[in-house]
């Protein structure tokens, strides 16, 4: 009797511990969040990041602290992301070229982005608006195939440097067309836009930061990289009206490390499908230069990240790309 009087609060202890370390654990979140953006201020992931945790800041009842994390194409960004705890306090809204594009580009990574960083969402997408030094005579975007054709010397084209998107975009339309043009890597988009505006250059994939140069006039916007004409160029064709299945855009997601728990996984992917859903949200985008929201289901980008992974480890391999 006295061994089962010793024994009864101890089992009634034992299995009370459980549901009281799991009352323990506060609801998440409990504290600030930190979102990873892997540019400076004021570029397209910057905007979207901002523009999203302020929302969640608002739905979740914690601040969302967004820190540019910027260098060696995104990976210290994403490395980052990827070595942080999987509690959800640490998530990342970076470009696909991150996940798709530099695994094939750099001989080694310290990471391996699709099995180190878990896909939450995605968040926006945008295409990319062909865009030529207004001083050429091309009007059009046939008649630049037609000049570039016979352009000699070969016309230039800038990028935002070797690998990048838009270095493979111009060379997946190079192929297609059966045009000519040598490239001018730069080291980021603000350099290669101010080698187009000045001449130095005669074309560039431009983005949605370089909305305010297209409207001025400072660079001749003739097509879009997507699969069919933009709400916001509606005047523009999309290259895939002559070049069938060219489809070209950039995506933002987001995401966390591996390992993030179920429960946390499933409120941030509710929390930002509510936050894209906002009108202030979409109005918001659309004026940073035609953002639109991006919302899928977690196979349909799962599926996503795996065609374009596919897709532009090929063009990296045919143009023998690799970087140190």
């Amino acid at each position: 009797m006295k061994l089962r009087a010793l024994l009864v609060p101890f089992l009634f202890w034992a299995a009370a511990a459980p549901v009281q370390r799991a009352a323990a654990q506060p609801a998440y979140p409990s504290r600030p969040i930190h979102l990873i953006v892997p540019i400076p201020p004021g570029g397209a992931p910057d905007i979207a990041a901002r523009v999203i945790g302020e929302k969640l800041q608002q739905q979740m009842g914690q601040p969302v602290v967004v820190e540019n994390k910027v260098g060696s194409n995104g990976n210290i960004a994403s490395e980052a992301i990827a070595r942080s705890a999987p509690d959800g306090y640490t998530i990342g809204l970076i470009a696909d070229s991150q996940v798709v594009i530099n695994p094939h580009l750099y001989k080694s990574m310290p990471f391996d982005p699709l099995k180190d960083l878990l896909p939450i969402a995605t968040v926006v997408e945008h295409e990319f608006v062909l865009a030529i030094n207004p001083s050429l005579p091309p009007k059009t975007f046939p008649e630049f195939i037609e000049y570039a054709k016979h352009a000699n010397p070969p016309l230039n084209y800038a990028s935002g440097g070797n690998g990048s998107q838009h270095h493979l975009m111009m060379e997946e339309l190079k192929q297609r067309a059966g045009i000519n043009m040598v490239h001018v890597p730069y080291r980021g988009g603000s350099p290669a836009t101010a080698a187009t505006v000045s001449g130095e250059t005669a074309a560039m994939w431009a983005g949605s930061s370089n909305a305010a140069q297209i409207k001025s006039g400072r660079l001749r916007a003739i097509a879009v990289s997507s699969a069919k004409r933009s709400t916001e160029h509606p005047d523009l064709p999309a290259i895939a009206e002559f070049y069938p299945g060219y489809d070209n855009r950039i995506w933002l997601g987001m995401f966390g490390p591996a390992g993030l728990p179920e429960p946390v996984l499933e409120r941030l992917r509710a929390e930002i499908r509510k936050a894209l859903e906002s009108p202030e949200a979409k109005q918001r985008l659309a004026r940073a230069g035609g953002l639109e929201p991006f919302i899928t289901t977690p196979e349909e980008f799962d599926a996503l990240i795996k065609r374009e992974y596919d897709k532009y480890g090929k063009v990296v391999k045919d143009l023998g790309l690799k970087i140190d």
